[in-house]
């Protein structure tokens, strides 16, 4: 369990933090910029579900929610050398394939529930749903950092995943909740023309 008995530590007063092996690296890092906006989903998550009535998607949030943190660790902790370098133990939380197969279940449960789309949607609606477009579009944003920093160092591929699936897997919840409200706000091409 994580205890801080402090809040700030001033060792990143000059740009730099640690990650979970103790070594440093500039907070201009991609895979900081990967983290943070992991970070930021969750926040998003977490205003939507102040609005958020539907039970089963409360829970599957609430799931998402503290598998966020996993991932945040799971970015910040660099591969062990050999054939299982991102396997997890007791020690190093990693992202699973069970969790991202998890997500695409969930994902294809709601999407039974829903008409097909017809048209790309504008983010919005009610219930909640207008926030968990924002943190589609906030992993989105995230996936495009964790790529970047892929680019220089190893990152685990289920962890890669379950950032892409996520971002499906919130637009879907999002599709769900304007479906019980009136239906989702759809684009229509060149209607200010």
């Amino acid at each position: 369990m994580v205890k801080l008995n402090k809040i700030y530590t001033r060792t990143g007063d000059a740009g730099e933090t640690g990650i979970v092996d103790g070594s440093r690296i500039s907070k201009a890092d991609p895979l900081m910029a990967a983290i943070g906006d992991v970070d930021e989903a969750n926040s998003a998550i977490g205003v939507a579900l102040q609005r958020v009535e539907d039970d089963d998607v409360r829970a599957m949030l609430g799931r998402i929610q503290n598998e966020l943190f996993d991932l945040g660790a799971d970015l910040a902790t660099p591969a062990k050398d050999g054939e299982d370098a991102f396997a997890p133990d007791e020690m190093t939380l990693r992202i699973t394939a069970a969790q991202v197969s998890r997500l695409e279940d969930e994902i294809d449960s709601m999407n039974e529930k829903m008409e097909p789309l017809s048209s790309f949607i504008l983010p919005g609606g009610a219930g909640g749903a207008a926030e968990l477009l924002l943190a589609r579009a906030t992993m989105r944003r995230a996936e495009r950092a964790a790529v970047a920093a892929a680019q220089g160092r190893a990152l685990n591929p289920a962890a890669m995943a379950y950032i892409n699936r996520l971002s499906d897997h919130l637009f879907v919840a999002g599709r769900l909740l304007n479906a019980t409200r009136g239906g989702d706000i759809l684009w229509r091409p060149g209607a200010t023309r």
